[in-house]
This record gives C-alpha cells, sequence and structure tokens, in this order.
C-alpha cells in the first residue's frame, strides 16, 4: 500500500535547498501540509532570509499541495515556538518532524577553534533539541508524531576534519534512543537518517560523476519510510545513491575477569575476545549494560563458592 500523509502537518527545517526541499517535496507529493523552514544561509551558516523557504513553498503549492514558509534559525527557542504555533494556527496538528538543518565549518581539531566546535553544536544538536522540544506537547497531546534526526556517517563512523560535525552527530542517535524510550507511549516514533548527497554542504568535496549518482531526492524515501504511519523507531538507516543500510549501536557478549589485581592487564591481553561479535545484541536501553554485567558477575561468584 503506497504511504500517504493525507491530513498529515510535517515540519521541515533546513528546507530552501539540497536535503531538506527534496525531503519537503517528498512529502508534499504523498499529502503533506508542509512547514518548509529555512534560515536561508549558506553552509557556514551565516546569513538568513525568508527567499529559499518560501520559493519552495511556492514550489509545493504550485504543484496543488499545502505549505507555508518559515524563515526562523533552529537555534533560537523563541522563533521555533512561533513556527510551530502558526503551524497549529492554520492546520491545529503537528504530525511529522524532520530535523535537517544543518551548517559545516571543518578543520582538523587542533586548529579548530572553540566557538566553531560550538556553533555546529549549536546547530546541529540543540536546534533538534529545541525544535523537538516545541513540537514534543502537540505529539503528545495527539498521540502520534513522527521525528527523524539527520544523523551523518562521520558521526558514526569518524571523519577527519569534522570533529564538531561528528560530535553533534553522534550525538542526535543519543537522542533519538532516549526520545524513542519516552515517546513510546503516545505512538511518537523517533529515528535518524545517515544520507549522502550532493548539496551546498559537498560542494567540491567529491568528484562530478560520484556528485551525479549522490541527487538529495535519492535520500528522501528514507524520510518517507520513517515519517509512516507504520514507521519503525529506534532505526539509524542510511541513505544515498538509491542505497539503503542500517547502522546499528551494538553490544558484545564480552568476558568476566573480575576485581582482580591485574583486571586492566587481562583487559587488555583480552580485547579480541571481549571484541568478539558473534553473540552480540542491541540493548533496548541502558539498563541492559547493567544487567548484563550484574548476571556475569552473580553467576561467576556462584560458581566460585
Amino acid at each position: 500500500m503506497a504511504i500517504r500523509f493525507d491530513g498529515r502537518v510535517a515540519i521541515v527545517t533546513g528546507a530552501g535547498g539540497g536535503l531538506g526541499k527534496a525531503h519537503a517535496l517528498a512529502l508534499a507529493a504523498r499529502g503533506a501540509k508542509l512547514v518548509v523552514n529555512d534560515f536561508d544561509a549558506r553552509s557556514d551558516g551565516q546569513g538568513g532570509a525568508i527567499g529559499a523557504a518560501q520559493a519552495v513553498a511556492a514550489e509545493i503549492e504550485a504543484a496543488g499541495g499545502e505549505a507555508m514558509a518559515d524563515s526562523g534559525s533552529v537555534t533560537d527557542p523563541a522563533a521555533m515556538e512561533a513556527m510551530v504555533a502558526a503551524a497549529m494556527a492554520r492546520w491545529g496538528r503537528v504530525d511529522v518532524l524532520v530535523n535537517n538543518a544543518g551548517v559545516l565549518r571543518d578543520k582538523s581539531f587542533g586548529k579548530l577553534p572553540l566557538e566553531d566546535f560550538r556553533f555546529v553544536l549549536d546547530v546541529h544538536l540543540m536546534g533538534a533539541v529545541i525544535c523537538t522540544k516545541a513540537v514534543w506537547p502537540i505529539m503528545q497531546a495527539q498521540n502520534y508524531g513522527r521525528i527523524v534526526m539527520t544523523t551523518s556517517s562521520s558521526g558514526l563512523f569518524g571523519n577527519f576534519g569534522q570533529s564538531n560535525y561528528g560530535a553533534a552527530k553522534m550525538a542526535l542517535v543519543g537522542l533519538m534512543q532516549t526520545l524513542s524510550i519516552e515517546g513510546a507511549k503516545n505512538d511518537i516514533r523517533v529515528n535518524c537518517v545517515a544520507p549522502t548527497a550532493a548539496t551546498r554542504m559537498t560542494q567540491g568535496l567529491m568528484p562530478e560523476p560520484v556528485l551525479q549518482l549522490l541527487r538529495p531526492e535519492a535520500v528522501s524515501p528514507a524520510i518517507v519510510a520513517l515519517a509512516a504511519e507504520d514507521a519503525p523507531t529506534r532505526v539509524i538507516l542510511c541513505a544515498g545513491a538509491g542505497a539503503f543500510e542500517r547502522a546499528y549501536v551494538t553490544f558484545t557478549e564480552g568476558v568476566f575477569i573480575g576485581n582482580k589485581a591485574d583486571a586492566a592487564e587481562q583487559v587488555l591481553a583480552r580485547l579480541d575476545e571481549i571484541s568478539a561479535r558473534d553473540r552480540e545484541t542491541v540493548p533496548e536501553n541502558a539498563g541492559a549494560q547493567t544487567t548484563h554485567e550484574a548476571t556475569k558477575a552473580f553467576m561467576a561468584n556462584n560458581q566460585n563458592q
């Protein structure tokens, strides 16, 4: 059955171009009413005007959809609350939030000014927090919500020159993990997408033939799937060039060493055994580590008695 968003209201941040625009158009094409947010900034975060967001909203309306533009910064709580209030005043609900807005200030860690580190975290991490905070009580009250965070392979796996960006993107995974647990009782499903796409943030970083494959539109099916009524929750979905993969945060079976004088030495000596992935699991929550370790200790102690 085709995924539809008729009667649903979606907010996409950073939707004036690139990935955000592609996501907004994809959701609108399937019936969603769109709040198109964009600070209309350059990739370094400078700028700010309604132009880009208005152009995308106009494109949606020209195709027969409904949309409104917003130029507020995701780092401004008052602006994001006003954006959500405007959506509520017009349509009476908010069903989908795609936290897509982002910036780059790449530089090797030794040369990276602290203000550039803070700025990237402020946009990617706190921007997502601020936007999510603005829609959370609405989604709780209506017992329905779909939130997609935009993480990155730079956060999941690391990338030279992107300590600030990678830290922010991995933090969004942690945010997703907890919010998916807290939102479950109100059918608020929270997921992450890790996109690979040619946008203004990747200009000059890849050869042209590769950029032609990495169209932003090829990522948007992941957004549509993760925002759907039948969407999963707590999924990290990678997407690019029409390919889709899933990333996991896993936990190995490990070993029990005990509180011995040479425990540190044994950890190093047995690291391959500790790292063995044949029995790894995906924990349901943070308590899984405590339970796992306490169980190992309890069983070992009983065997020694």
